[in-house]
């Protein structure tokens, strides 16, 4: 599709001194393989037809609407008609939700789509222009509304559940601070004051994802920044604790439905190339 109508595919981030990642692109034909990652994935399509497979059905996003991909549900993503499709996107931690909620369980919209002008109206300020970085106060108040207007429209409610969220806070900031060692459950649960499998079950319903997910992810974080000051793959993957490059490999294409090369080069043309 892409090669019949020659567009281009582009990739453009928001300059990232902000919490979370804001980016703007362009598909002309297949974008992503089926993977996950264990961020919220929300955003609203500008223009064309977005579809993407989630939740076992096909969904077809157009202007006017709300993506909410929650963390860890598998999804890809390809143009809907042969214009392509251009979108903006936010990826949000789980953890920022956390913090706002109080140690609720995540919110969860269903299908995928949401038609809530609630959520629309939440989100607008976070789907800005992405020239610049946000001002660290207005990202702030954004963040309040978007995690009140995902509760809100989900509907989430605790179904008397007891868990621990500062325990799996100490887990999580204890793995923040030892990407590059072996981190165990045991030593998780050492750290945080709970038994393990109360903390792993804990873990994924506060942070969407396991706590070996959680892990791998936080790598693949410190690859992507790595790749993007220069450094080479095998370097990258060395120096954020993968055992070698092709350990890496696999979980990155997992993780974003392409290897890090094809990632690498999408960064690489902007909207003013591609036009």
């Amino acid at each position: 599709m892409a090669s019949s109508n020659k567009l281009t595919d582009w990739i453009h981030r928001a300059p990232h001194a902000s919490k979370v990642e804001r980016i703007e692109a362009f598909i002309a034909g297949h974008g992503y393989d089926l993977h996950r990652h264990d961020t919220y994935a929300i955003g609203s399509t500008l223009s064309g037809v977005q579809s993407f497979q989630y939740r076992g059905e096909e969904r077809h996003s157009l202007p006017g609407g709300t993506m909410v991909l929650h963390p860890d549900e598998p999804h890809d993503g390809q143009a809907g008609t042969a214009d392509g499709f251009r979108y903006r996107m936010v990826y949000v931690e789980p953890a920022l939700i956390q913090q706002i909620l109080g140690g609720k369980p995540l919110p969860f919209v269903k299908n995928g789509i949401s038609s809530d002008p609630r959520l629309y109206a939440a989100t607008r300020t976070l789907l800005q222009g992405m020239d610049g970085p946000m001002d660290s106060l207005e990202e702030q108040d954004a963040m309040f509304d978007l995690a009140h207007a995902l509760n809100a429209v989900s509907g989430t409610t605790d179904n008397h559940q007891t868990f621990d969220y500062q325990a799996a806070e100490k887990a999580r900031e204890f793995m923040h601070a030892g990407l590059d060692q072996a981190i165990t459950l045991d030593a998780l649960a050492e750290q945080s004051g709970r038994d393990r499998w109360s903390l792993s079950r804990d873990f994924r319903l506060l942070f969407g994802t396991s706590p070996y997910r959680y892990l791998t992810m936080r790598r693949l974080d410190l690859v992507r920044a790595l790749l993007l000051q220069g450094q080479s793959l095998v370097g990258a993957a060395l120096n954020a604790g993968f055992t070698d490059q092709s350990h890496m490999t696999r979980h990155f294409s997992k993780t974003y439905g392409l290897s890090p090369s094809r990632w690498l080069k999408l960064q690489r043309i902007g909207p003013a190339i591609a036009a």
